[in-house]
């Protein structure tokens, strides 16, 4: 059957459903597009406050809990969410239900916490669309291959929702939040950063993958590979263009839409890094895999890594993880120190990740000398690098975060006039 109607996606995260009054708004956003005549599915997350209590709940009962209890525990609050937005819908006269991640079925892999989309059935959601109901799906979670829930690691709902937007064939994906759209860099950091209108999807991606809280990483790596256009819009404002014409967010979208590439688009930090240290390990082959495969085994993301030569036929190894995975790395190294035979194992959680990041790095020379520079001026020491084409990242103390954020937004030409 040949689609007329406009077929968008609205997702909305957890302030924007943080209470009862917030899902009566929420189901009126809904009602306002369903009545200018588009298909519409809804994907929510639990509401505010609500992944971090049963976060909390697991966590002290076990540090090391089992990861598929887990994610039956975390999985319930966007269930919650769901069913609530269905009967605030229906309480407006549209017709509506929820769908689990059972139900679609979201197909994921075993890696409990923070699963992978495998596939996505869109057929059942595609019929709910065309028959007039606007189905409410719980974000967050999907299904194993044994048919255990399995939760996508936090943010999501974002991905949840690329991947429902992908799946019905969606002409947008809207994710709403508490925030009007994509900035240069953390407003509450920078007082003259600047809300971009558009963004490349590389851009967004790398942005999201150093710290920046918008979108979730793999969300945005989906959009770029499906082509999903992505709309970061605020559930707390009308969202009406303004006067000059200009967006009321932020879309995501390919590079040859945007006309003029700036040198630096953004910049990013994330405070959720804890960085490990190993002196003196024997500089042989196959001693990283020693180091590395461990974590990858369980399912441990490692992201700086620097490997610096020592004396005597030893060397040093520093990374950086998550601050969350820190001691099941630090589990896993001491267990495997008999092969990697390190002399000192020293971490440290009080870091922060700063990263430039523009597409315009490709043509342009001397973005990484300049925020050396700026950082030399203002006595910031810099413990480790890491590059690539488009993007720039540093790892210094946590005390220095917000000057060092500034001082870049202000070099780089970012701030708003």
């Amino acid at each position: 059957m040949e689609r007329t109607a406009p077929r968008i996606v609205m997702k909305f995260g957890g302030t924007s459903v943080a209470d009862l009054d917030r899902i009566r708004a929420v189901a009126k956003r809904v009602q306002a597009q369903v009545d200018a005549g588009c298909e519409v599915a809804v994907v929510v997350s639990a509401m505010a406050g609500v992944t971090n209590r049963l976060v909390g709940y697991c966590d002290a009962l076990s540090p090391l809990h089992d990861p598929r209890e887990y994610d039956a525990v975390v999985a319930a609050g966007e269930q919650i969410t769901s069913g609530l937005l269905a009967i605030a819908l229906q309480s407006l006269g549209i017709r509506s239900r929820s769908w689990l991640g059972w139900q679609i079925p979201v197909r994921t892999d075993d890696a409990h916490g923070k699963a992978r989309i495998c596939s996505i059935d869109g057929d059942g959601l595609i019929a709910c669309m065309r028959s007039g109901q606007v189905p409410v799906i719980a974000g967050f979670q999907g299904v194993d291959n044994e048919e255990r829930i399995a939760t996508l690691g936090r943010g999501g709902s974002d991905t949840s929702a690329v991947a429902v937007a992908s799946a019905v064939k969606a002409d947008r994906c809207d994710i709403y939040t508490d925030v009007d759209g994509i900035y240069t860099t953390d407003p509450r950091i920078v007082a003259k950063a600047r809300k971009l209108d558009k963004i490349t999807y590389e851009e967004m991606l790398e942005l999201a993958s150093v710290g920046a809280k918008v979108l979730q990483t793999r969300s945005v790596e989906l959009a770029m590979k499906e082509r999903v256009r992505v709309q970061v819009l605020s559930s707390f404002s009308d969202n009406a263009p303004a006067p000059d014409g200009r967006l009321p967010g932020s879309l995501v979208v390919d590079e040859d839409e945007i006309l003029e590439q700036e040198l630096v688009t953004g910049i990013a930090y994330s405070r959720d890094e804890a960085r490990i240290s190993m002196r003196r390990i024997p500089d042989r082959p196959g001693i990283a895999a020693a180091i590395f495969g461990p974590l990858a085994d369980a399912n441990i993301n490692v992201d700086m890594i620097v490997q610096s030569s020592g004396e005597d036929g030893m060397t040093n190894m520093t990374f950086t993880t998550g601050k969350a995975d820190l001691q099941r790395a630090i589990a896993l190294a001491e267990a495997a120190r008999e092969v990697t035979q390190y002399g000192e194992l020293i971490t440290d959680d009080s870091v922060v990740k700063i990263s430039v990041v523009g597409v315009g790095m490709r043509s342009h020379a001397g973005v990484a000398s300049t925020m050396f520079r700026i950082l030399s001026d203002r006595g910031i020491n810099i413990q480790v690098i890491s590059t690539s084409e488009i993007k720039v990242s540093v790892l210094i103390a946590a005390d220095y975060a917000e000057l060092a954020i500034r001082a870049l937004h202000t070099a780089y030409g970012l701030d708003a006039a």
